[in-house]
């Protein structure tokens, strides 16, 4: 039964990989060089992402937008972005230098890109089997952690910590690729540990 779960669900990963790669199949070239920036595969990629972000938030600081406006903005540019990337992106890299190789890597990241989906769902599902069998439990952590935001964001300016949110997960790739994430948890570990053992012989 768990052989035949576990088939199941590596097929429903297959298939739903495949859709996605027929829907982003226009995309494919932007998304390889993207993944690149994203991994940090040069030494200026990660000033590069932080000084493109800092732009975009210094303009929309100086606009200084409504909300209507804002929103507005961002969709009218993925509009355009869907109607032109599949257009250009050909012309500018070139779809008769699509290789084997790349295509594997293209199917690599939409396959991460289903997983990704998957854990979000399955968090979401997790939050409201919390709800029905510990309500009380839900309560409390969503108040709580509601609470803690909106204290975060009475605190910070918005466009600043929209700047500070959107520079950490753009650059969150890089630094889990190259292993600085978890340096500093291991560095963090070990010196919880030390504090542990230090108050161990404190208590004997």
């Amino acid at each position: 039964m768990m052989a035949e779960g576990d088939n199941r669900s590596t097929n429903l990963l297959a298939a739903e990989t495949a859709s996605l790669e027929e829907q982003l199949q226009g995309w494919g070239e932007v998304m390889l060089m993207a993944d690149k920036v994203l991994r940090w595969e040069r030494a200026w990629f990660p000033p590069a992402i932080m000084g493109v972000v800092s732009l975009v938030f210094l303009t929309i600081y100086y606009l200084d937008p409504s909300v209507l406006s804002g929103v507005s903005c961002f969709v009218m540019f993925l509009c355009l972005a869907d109607y032109l990337v599949p257009i250009l992106a050909p012309r500018i890299f070139g779809s008769n230098k699509w290789t084997t190789e790349q295509q594997q890597w293209f199917h690599e990241i939409c396959s991460n890109l289903v997983k990704t989906r998957r854990r979000a769902v399955g968090w979401w599902k997790r939050l409201f089997t919390l709800k029905e069998e510990k309500p009380k439990t839900y309560f409390m952590t969503m108040i709580i952690s509601l609470a803690a935001v909106a204290w975060v964001g009475q605190q910070v300016h918005n466009i600043c910590l929209s700047y500070l949110i959107v520079t950490f997960l753009l650059l969150l790739s890089g630094l889990n690729q190259h292993g600085i994430i978890s340096k500093y948890m291991g560095m963090a570990k070990r010196e919880r540990n030390k504090l542990l053992k230090q108050k161990e012989k404190k208590n004997e």
